[in-house]
């Protein structure tokens, strides 16, 4: 740190700038291919009668957040207009070419991308309520203000982003110890692997991992968010402290952080909740050697006036700016933080900036999958039920689990949450209603359907206990599950005349 200037941070800036933007290429594709199916004109939750509702009176409009869709009509096709801008923007950064021009270019980059996902977000009801949205919102608005290659990143930038860490990592933690018991007794991890809600190709053998082990995963998991957070502001001692001390903690929390993260991106498929957290722990790594150009690292005796430690003036002013908005917009997070009755992925504002994150404050024991079957035959007793297969929940007991994070597979992941409610949600009736139309939108969400694209007469949904199997298990039958304690949830169904 120098000043105004966090000259070490070089690199920093360029895994900042670059990672956030692959995350937005990410989360626009994510909604080019899925919004249109979930909530499109025909989806299951329409954006059009949402938007329908909240102009009804003031109080709906005061609900809704921000969106460009308040403006002009929803339409899939403009949906998938904004997807694409969204994907050329976040390329163009991950290039690196609007970080040539002043630091004003890439700051409307980003911008852009952040208002454009937020329209997406606001209007995406429950298929867009998870933490990791409200996360790369606030990531986006913090990268506006990193500047362009031209000068140094500015302190008052690089800062908020160890708060930003500290907030969904520290917050995680408090969850998970003012959670559920078996955080406490540190057990949680015996069953996390196996009933997480999208398992990976290797959470069977993490899962399998002797139970002394996962104890230790526990272990470690509270010193890495409830300790190690503290120290990602070790790099400010270095304002007044000479020498690589404090730079060399701070980056070696942040390495804690990062690869705390590589082992949960390897055991599991949390989106890119994972791949954000790491992106932005590179904020805290601290490379002196690595400037660009010749910067020097106080300004000369004689340089203008409107350059400041390397850094224009009117830009200074408007990183200062934001400095002073997160400190005012952060009081309630702070609060939050150490409140009784702590929120968990919340905002406080409109523009969801300063938000409250946290995951998995309890930890579910036993896996229970609902399972979509169809048939063709009239009489739904005595008929041939067929299985619909998804793309990355459990289904077919001799499938490998994919990984597909950072992808997120919104349909997915909401099917993991049915059992957990007190009853079906109106998106999940409104499913088996379009499978049964065979409407294509719909089963292109999905990987198997075992009726060709023809609508079956009969549908319904069982409920069955999943479990990993054993290796003795896997040699014997060479299946990566085992199912029981099937009933019945829903159904059977058939659509009218």
């Amino acid at each position: 740190m120098h000043g105004f200037a966090a000259v070490d941070f070089e690199f920093a800036r360029q895994v900042l700038q670059r990672g956030i933007a692959a995350l937005y290429i990410v989360a626009f594709t994510s909604s080019l291919n899925q919004f249109p199916a979930l909530l499109g004109e025909r989806g299951l939750l329409p954006v059009p009668e949402l938007l329908s509702w909240a102009r009804s009176s003031k109080r709906a409009r005061r609900m809704l957040h921000p969106t460009v869709f308040r403006f002009a009509t929803y339409s899939d096709r403009r949906l998938v207009a904004l997807c694409i801008a969204g994907i050329a923007i976040a390329a163009a950064l991950v290039a690196g070419i609007p970080q040539l021009a002043p630091p004003w270019v890439p700051m409307l980059c980003f911008l852009l991308l952040w208002v454009g996902y937020m329209s997406i977000v606001s209007v995406g009801q429950t298929f867009y309520s998870f933490g990791w949205e409200i996360l790369l919102l606030e990531a986006g608005f913090l990268a506006a203000f990193l500047g362009s290659d031209d000068q140094p990143p500015s302190t008052v930038v690089i800062v908020p982003f160890w708060w930003l860490v500290f907030r969904l990592e520290f917050g995680a933690g408090m969850i998970k110890i003012r959670g559920g018991r078996e955080w406490r007794d540190l057990t949680a991890l015996t069953f996390h692997h196996e009933t997480q809600p999208m398992p990976g190709p290797l959470s069977r053998q993490a899962h399998l991992l002797p139970r002394w082990f996962h104890k230790l995963e526990v272990v470690g998991n509270h010193f890495a968010q409830l300790v190690v957070p503290w120290f990602l502001f070790a790099p400010l001692l270095g304002l007044g402290v000479p020498g690589p001390v404090p730079a060399i903690i701070g980056a070696f929390a942040a390495a804690i952080v990062i690869g705390t993260q590589l082992w949960l991106v390897a055991t599991g498929n949390f989106a890119w909740l994972n791949w954000a957290t790491i992106v932005l722990a590179f904020s805290a790594i601290g490379l002196p050697g690595l400037r660009l150009g010749e910067r020097p690292i106080a300004e000369p005796v004689d340089a203008p006036p409107w350059l400041i430690d390397g850094i224009p003036l009117p830009w200074l002013i408007a990183t200062t700016v934001l400095g002073a908005l997160y400190v005012v917009l952060s009081w309630q997070p702070i609060r939050n933080l150490f409140a009784h009755r702590q929120l968990m992925n919340a905002s406080f504002n409109r523009w969801q900036l300063a938000n409250a994150y946290g995951a998995f404050g309890t930890v579910t024991k036993e896996r229970i999958e609902i399972v979509v079957e169809g048939t063709t035959d009239e009489d739904p007793d005595a008929g041939t039920w067929h299985e619909y297969g998804f793309k990355g929940k459990p289904g077919d007991v001799n499938r490998i689990p994919r990984q597909f994070a950072p992808y997120h597979l919104r349909l997915d992941w909401l099917m993991w949450f049915l059992p957990l409610g007190h009853s079906l949600d109106d998106w999940f009736t409104a499913f088996l209603v379009k499978l049964l139309e065979a409407d294509s939108a719909t089963l292109r969400l999905l990987a198997d359907d075992p009726f060709g694209g023809a609508p079956p007469v009969w549908i319904r949904a069982v409920a069955y206990r999943y479990r990993f199997t054993t290796r003795a298990q896997l040699r014997e039958s060479g299946a990566r599950w085992t199912r029981d304690g099937r009933r019945p949830v829903l159904g059977p169904l058939r659509l009218r005349g």
